[in-house]
């Protein structure tokens, strides 16, 4: 176990193959998986980012030298080059609570739409369910808490807010996000490379569509 260059952040172990690196933001989140990929070390065959981990594992008996020097030469105050494709949801805006959200934020439903569709969002990491993409960049009017009794079913393609995230299911699933509006994105296909239409470091523009 050691300690980096924030007091927020640990390295555990997490297996002989692999290091589970615990920060205390989503931007060191960022700059962790940032650093990892910049260093393309070929000893690395998985990077996972979370909420506020990032998982880097390793040839089974690689060793894990070499990610730990990278990780102690990682700058958790840069702002990370992404790094990530530019990719473009088409989005539908007619979710059932489209009314909530704007009744919540105290604007009216064009003006929710307005603030949704002309941010510029992040994916931050995959996670739920494959394919799920949490998106950052949510306007501050937007963020607002999960529904107070979730759905047992959210159709796939539904676009939600939730928090500080904004995102889309891939599939049929139960779900608590608020319900802003739809995509008939692909947004997980098994037979793709990769499987998930977004991937960590993509930037994400909405493309209004009726």
């Amino acid at each position: 176990m050691g300690w980096l260059a924030s007091p927020f952040v640990r390295l555990l172990p997490y297996g002989p193959d692999a290091l589970l690196v615990e920060v205390g933001t989503l931007d060191e989140v960022g700059a962790v998986r940032a650093g990892v990929q910049a260093a393309a070390l070929p000893e690395v065959v998985e990077l996972v980012p979370a909420a506020r981990t990032v998982l880097v594992a390793v040839r089974p008996g690689a060793g894990l030298d070499g990610v730990r020097g990278v990780l102690s030469d990682v700058d958790l105050a840069a702002v990370p080059d992404r790094g990530g494709r530019s990719v473009t949801l088409p989005v539908r805006y007619d979710g059932p609570d489209l009314s909530l959200v704007a009744e919540t934020a105290g604007c009216s439903v064009q003006d929710v739409v307005s603030l949704h569709s002309s941010a510029t969002y992040t994916v931050a990491f995959n996670g739920f369910a494959p394919g799920f993409g949490y998106l950052t960049g949510l306007p501050p009017e937007l963020q607002q808490p999960r529904l107070e009794r979730p759905r047992e079913r959210v159709p796939a393609g539904a676009v939600g807010i939730a928090g500080e995230f904004t995102g889309a299911y891939p599939r049929p699933s139960p779900g608590g996000w608020r319900l802003v509006g739809t995509t008939d994105a692909e947004l997980f296909d098994p037979r793709r490379e990769p499987p998930a239409l977004l991937q960590p470091g993509d930037e994400v523009r909405i493309e209004v569509v009726s």
